[in-house]
């Protein structure tokens, strides 16, 4: 089983430590649980959050040992982080460890020297302070998350998510992903490159919601579904169907749609053994042409290459639990 440590650095933003729990504890491969979830801290008990919570953490830095993932979740301390905590960093990544981090868990990587010469982010508002601090770390301010290899790391609060969904994506597929995000009511895909929701103007009422609309299209996406048509379906006009697109999803209607179709085409290749051409036609691609290129796109890799990679991976994970 892959076994994730989680570090809570006091004091610990309460809601991003809920997360790596969250999404990790839901995966199911193959109908058993696809990873352990470790949260420690420095001195076990009760640890100090921002506002006035106090959480129970049971664990220490032990946590660490072992661990395929390591994760540091948000915290309010962004300086002088303790040293047994980043000497346990430090360890972790030298034994070969996946190393993330949460919001402003990124100065605590950034103090332990893991993020030199690599990109990374963190919540916007301390964006400039963290490239300020520290010169050597590529700071890549207005992103949901930062996958460098080896070493990755998002902005604040429900990014949090998107970097936790995405690595078991990356660890499990399409298909185990999203039925993670469907049991957390999240959006199935959101991808690193995306902008955060920084200031801008007020919502709008959330009264109206296109959750219904895109409900309805993934239920479709092998069908043609031009924008007059779910504009239809959301009883509103193509311009206003576009602008809530946008605030709900950060994405126009017809690139979620096309994420969708490719993130659809992925379950399809991981899960079954249907021709590349009928893999397409399912997912709404329309021809094994499109699907190979927006594949190539998003992952690097042609469909057959990438379903002969997916399973080497379920292989070689079976290999590794025997």
């Amino acid at each position: 089983m892959h076994r994730v440590a989680v570090l809570a650095v006091p004091p610990v933003t309460a809601f991003d430590l809920t997360i790596p729990e969250l999404v990790f504890g839901a995966a199911l491969v193959g109908g058993s649980p696809g990873y352990e979830v470790r949260v420690g801290t420095p001195e076990p008990g009760l640890v100090a959050a921002t506002g006035s919570l106090k959480v129970s953490v049971p664990h220490g830095l032990d946590v660490v040992g072992g661990a395929h993932t390591v994760i540091v979740t948000g915290t309010g301390a962004r300086g002088d982080a303790d040293p047994r905590v980043l000497a346990a960093l430090r360890g972790a990544a030298a034994a070969g460890s996946r190393i993330a981090s949460i919001c402003t868990g990124a100065f605590v990587l950034a103090q332990a020297g893991l993020l030199d010469g690599r990109k990374a982010t963190t919540y916007w508002p301390f964006s400039a302070e963290l490239a300020e601090r520290f010169p050597r770390v590529e700071v890549v301010g207005d992103v949901l998350f930062v996958d460098d290899g080896d070493v990755l790391s998002s902005a604040g609060l429900m990014a949090g998510m998107d970097l936790c969904l995405h690595l078991v994506r990356s660890d499990h597929g399409a298909a185990v992903a999203n039925a993670v995000a469907r049991l957390a009511l999240a959006v199935p895909v959101r991808f690193g490159g995306q902008a955060q929701a920084a200031a801008g103007p007020p919502p709008e009422s959330r009264a109206f919601s296109l959750a219904e609309t895109r409900a309805w299209a993934l239920g479709r996406l092998d069908e043609p579904l031009p924008l007059g048509e779910l504009a239809a379906h959301a009883h509103t006009s193509v311009r206003t169907l576009t602008r809530r697109f946008r605030a709900e999803t950060g994405l126009t209607p017809l690139r979620w749609l096309l994420e969708q179709r490719v993130d659809r085409a992925r379950e399809l290749l991981e899960a079954t053994d249907l021709p590349v051409e009928r893999v397409a036609e399912r997912s709404g691609l329309g021809s094994a042409d499109s699907l190979r290129h927006h594949l190539l796109r998003r992952v690097g890799l042609t469909p057959r290459a990438y379903r002969d990679a997916y399973r080497k991976q379920g292989a070689a994970g079976r290999g590794r639990e025997g």
